[in-house]
């Protein structure tokens, strides 16, 4: 049955929980109630479809994580600035995924992501995620 996400709050807090699911507690079971069996991605760099984006997760080391940052939603879209650190790579990706939700569930992603900056590399001397640099 499909859920009822009436608010932006409501879609916002749905994207976050669903991250958290597959990302960091690696339920995929549960994970497939959050995403569409007909899930289309745009990413070029994770394979197509639901299964796609699991075997993906399946595949990152046991230390993977992923931070929620900030989150807006405008009509059935969903913003979602992200931390992905322990993947393997030199440094954590920030990233920043846009999801389309439709009849309740997760139906459509974009992305786009780039290495974390640190400190000494920030022209701004801003962090880019949270407030402060990583470690």
């Amino acid at each position: 049955m499909p859920r009822k996400l009436n608010s932006a709050a409501e879609k916002k807090a749905f994207v976050i929980e669903a991250f958290d699911t597959l990302f960091n507690k690696r339920d995929y079971k549960a994970a497939e109630a959050y995403w569409s069996p007909n899930y289309v991605q745009h990413s070029a760099h994770i394979p197509p479809g639901r299964e796609g984006l699991f075997d993906l997760v399946k595949a990152l080391p046991a230390g993977h994580r992923h931070e929620s940052g900030l989150a807006a939603a405008e009509g059935d879209l969903v913003f979602l600035q992200s931390r992905f650190s322990g993947n393997g790579q030199p440094r954590a990706l920030i990233t920043i995924d846009i999801v389309r939700l439709s009849d309740g569930v997760l139906a459509e992603h974009w992305d786009v992501w780039q290495q974390e900056a640190s400190a000494m590399e920030s022209k701004s001397g801003l962090p880019m995620f949270g407030t402060r640099f990583p470690d």
